[in-house]
């Protein structure tokens, strides 16, 4: 299949097409450098280790890190989460979190919550996936150590007001951590002006990066509290047990992906060298002509509104939302995703618990002909089970 049989409308699950210059840096390093960073002295042993430097510069600049030494390189934004949690999070911590969330923190942390090591409050969401500061404020009590936040709902798309959550939190000693999966690369993220504690994300959704990169911010005053999740070599200070007790070395233990970071940081390069106004005006845009065009369809019930993101879920009378994808991808050459969307909790407050939704979800590729095609295919798919 080519680019041209298909419409694809599955960013909140990875980005797609990614700029050519992604793929150009991919393959120059694989192979022209095809080494291991910090694992030698030699030529291309140190070109490989400067692509990871590249890629940490280029990533702490677009965020607004101190220094790039905030930023540890992870395999997903999953690993990167996981990371963070496991490492900050201490026995008999409480733990604030919401309905809101991806599983890639729900499941980490009902997992500690399993094992006796921390209780968890999870605030509930409105209809639209949203959270209120003031909801977070009132559930964080006096042993709170950490509040855990979805940027954006990869479900309905809504925006949760972190710059509103991270000023309530001021007062309070619990960290701000924040999941920026659908928001990273979208719309802007200043982790200093914010501020944010600690901040997670892939690098192959809104970055346009390649799959298996991900990344973790850790403000520098969390960086001797970080215990390391996994234990292995780092290239440095081999000839210690121990793991390196320094940020981010230790939190990067085995070999990077350098081909894969090395295609993350021309997409880095590519976002800083957009109007990042003219991609939220076109994003905003598509969400408004995505939603205008299907509310008050018949048989069709949205369970997202136009925001900044361009993602809807919704439900079609008559069919599961798996059997219109499947439609949708057999006769229209659309591809869109169905199910829970990797979100355990927030389809009980949406309503539909049951089944999910139905996901369509672009980005700064997506054109206006694109959504007019989903938005025709899925009302004809409405009417026709509606005739039967």
């Amino acid at each position: 299949m080519t680019q041209n049989d298909r419409i694809y409308l599955d960013h909140a699950a990875t980005s797609w097409p990614k700029p050519e210059s992604v793929f150009t840096a991919m393959d120059d390093c694989a192979r022209q450098v095809g080494a291991s960073a910090g694992r030698g002295s030699y030529r291309s042993a140190n070109l490989a280790l400067s692509h990871v430097q590249s890629a940490r510069r280029e990533i702490g600049r677009l965020i607004g890190a101190s220094t790039p030494d905030c930023i540890s390189l992870h395999c997903s934004g999953t690993a990167a989460l996981n990371a963070a949690i496991h490492g900050l999070i201490r026995p008999g911590d409480h733990v604030v979190t919401t309905a809101a969330e991806h599983n890639s923190v729900l499941r980490p942390l009902e997992h500690l919550r399993n094992a006796g090591m921390i209780d968890v409050a999870t605030v509930p969401c409105d209809r639209r996936g949203g959270v209120l500061a003031d909801q977070i404020i009132k559930t964080i009590r006096a042993d709170t150590s950490m509040v855990v936040v979805t940027h954006a709902s990869n479900v309905t798309g809504f925006v949760q007001p972190i710059d509103a959550i991270a000023s309530a939190l001021r007062d309070h000693r619990a960290m701000f951590v924040v999941d920026a999966a659908q928001t990273l690369g979208y719309l802007p993220i200043d982790v200093t002006a914010i501020p944010i504690d600690v901040l997670a994300a892939p690098g192959h959704k809104g970055l346009h990066g390649p799959l298996g990169t991900g990344l973790l911010y850790l403000r520098e005053e969390l960086h001797a509290q970080l215990r390391p999740l996994i234990q292995g070599g780092t290239g440095s200070k081999s000839q210690s047990l121990a793991m390196p007790e320094q940020y981010p070395a230790k939190s990067e233990a085995g070999n990077l992906n350098v081909p894969a970071l090395a295609g993350l940081t021309a997409a880095v390069r590519h976002i800083q060298e957009l109007e990042r106004d003219t991609i939220g005006q076109k994003l905003r845009s598509l969400s408004l002509r995505l939603h205008s065009n299907l509310e008050n369809t018949p048989g069709v019930h949205l369970q997202s509104t136009a925001g900044d993101l361009v993602i809807a879920s919704l439900q079609v009378a008559g069919a599961s939302p798996h059997d219109v994808a499947a439609i949708l991808d057999s006769e229209y050459g659309i591809e869109t995703r169905s199910g829970f969307h990797c979100a355990a909790l927030i389809h009980k407050y949406l309503g539909c618990e049951q089944e999910g939704t139905l996901r369509i979800s672009g980005g700064p590729t997506t054109t206006d002909e694109d959504i007019d095609i989903v938005c025709d295919a899925i009302k004809t798919i409405s009417r026709q089970l509606a005739a039967v």
